[in-house]
């Protein structure tokens, strides 16, 4: 079972004055069932990768196996998105609320992270994919900074798709940061509006998410591109992370396309 909706439903806001991209002609488009903005093809696609934990005990595993299949389940659902020509995809791995969990847990989470960059960096070249990372990464252990160095600076040259990776982020945090930013940057209160803001998130420079997918059955965003998700289309799905697979990827996409989107008009 899948449940869809707006990040704001009706509130009004400046974002609502945003150009919409039209890529597409509107022969392309499912008009939907009401008169809001016809939808075209998301260009960024956020999700939050839910219910690691659960697949493995639902069948007598260690959680941290659940974690090994949920990096697995990323490497379909990244070659899909390319074939969709989605723009950015970005994906929430690893919240700062996550330094409650056990030790044992966070430390097979960043060891899983370093081998995942490490063994798939070629491939994400190969693809055209640039990688980022949103969150402190002066938080995160050295070896891990190290690893994520390397990535970054493999893949800074590919266009066809980038991949944010979510990682020690809040998206508190990250508004907390880019005032901040604000502040380092001389700007006083009169001048702070949006547009600094948001020139000083870990996003800048990218589309804002058109379409948030969270697995695993729950229906909240966890404080995950809270700024940014401010008009996404909201897409609950029941499956756990590790069987999403790209045909669920594929419904979710449709799904989306047949809202008509409003952003907040």
């Amino acid at each position: 079972m899948t449940t869809i909706g707006s990040a704001r439903g009706g509130v009004s806001g400046l974002a609502a004055e945003r150009p919409v991209d039209r890529r597409s002609s509107p022969a392309d488009l499912d008009d939907g069932e009401s008169d809001g903005e016809p939808t075209i093809p998301p260009r960024h696609v956020a999700i939050i990768m839910d219910g690691n934990r659960r697949w493995a005990r639902s069948r007598g595993l260690p959680e941290t196996e659940g974690h090994a299949a949920g990096v697995e389940a990323i490497r379909p659902i990244l070659r899909r998105a390319v074939e969709r020509d989605v723009e950015v995809l970005s994906l929430y791995a690893f919240s700062r609320e996550n330094w409650s969990r056990s030790e044992d847990e966070v430390r097979t989470l960043f060891a899983l992270l370093e081998s995942a960059i490490r063994d798939e960096t070629p491939e994400l070249v190969r693809q055209g994919v640039r990688v980022r990372i949103l969150g402190r990464l002066d938080e995160l252990p050295e070896a891990t900074r190290n690893s994520i160095g390397e990535a970054l600076a493999a893949t800074e040259g590919g266009r066809r798709l980038t991949l944010n990776v979510a990682f020690n982020y809040s998206g508190r945090s990250e508004i907390v940061d880019a005032v901040r930013r604000c502040m380092a940057d001389g700007l006083g209160p009169e001048t702070i509006d949006e547009a600094a803001l948001e020139a000083r998130l870990y996003t800048t420079g990218l589309p804002e998410p058109d379409l948030l997918i969270r697995t695993g059955g729950d229906q909240r965003i966890s404080n995950f591109l809270i700024w940014q998700a401010a008009y996404a289309e909201l897409y609950f799905c029941e499956r756990l992370w590790p069987d999403f697979d790209p045909d669920a990827f594929d419904e979710a996409l449709a799904e989306y396309a047949r809202r008509s989107r409003r952003f907040g008009r």
